[in-house]
């Protein structure tokens, strides 16, 4: 293919997986929650890889495609209930996003490729899944972190520590640079926090 045609190719599976996020009929600050999520991850790719792969371009854009179809309800609250919907997540996200490439017009090697970003297979050793798992990290910290805290008022210091703590850890260097230089826009009440854990 020409550079015109990747392109235009491209766009299209940008727009099949924002359309099927469009169907999300849960809503969040007047979108479709799904859709916005989507967005807010392409846009923090543009900023902390800006020169990032057809791959990982498409693979963070479909890292929660149609999630809401596997509800957190589906299963048991426990931990184990919890992993076990994560794993069954990554699956179906993996395997959505195969198909609406196929249906762009992908061939079967790099839909592989996408589906093993989208499903975090292999981590921390695919380059792919890594910038992904990258991307999600830094839009948590950026536009969800501090609703995530509001509704644990019941959590302690330590607690929310932990939970930061977790985060940190999935990040490559490169990402935890990103976020020590400034990249992210951290909750205001919560960097003394933040910088706690990352400062260490």
């Amino acid at each position: 293919m020409t550079g015109i045609q990747d392109s235009v190719r491209l766009q299209n599976a940008l727009t099949l997986i924002d359309t099927a996020n469009a169907e999300d009929p849960r809503d969040e600050e007047g979108q479709p929650k799904e859709l916005l999520y989507g967005r807010r991850m392409g846009e923090m790719l543009s900023r902390y890889l800006p020169d990032a792969s057809e791959v990982v371009r498409l693979a963070v854009r479909a890292q929660h495609l149609r999630r809401w179809r596997i509800p957190r309800t589906d299963y048991p609250a426990d931990r184990d209930g919890y992993y076990h919907w994560r794993n069954a997540l990554y699956r179906f996200h993996a395997e959505q996003a195969g198909c609406l490439l196929a249906e762009a017009g992908y061939d079967a090697e790099r839909i592989a490729r996408v589906e093993a970003a989208v499903g975090k297979r292999q981590l921390p050793f695919n380059p792919d899944a890594q910038d992904v798992e990258d991307v999600a990290a830094l839009v948590f910290l950026e536009h969800y972190l501090a609703g995530f805290v509001a509704q644990k008022m019941d959590y302690s210091e330590d607690k929310l520590r932990n939970i930061i703590i977790r985060t940190w850890r999935k990040m490559s260097p490169a990402a935890r640079q990103f976020v020590l230089d400034d990249g992210v826009s951290l909750p205001v009440h919560l960097v003394p926090l933040i910088r706690s854990v990352v400062a260490k």
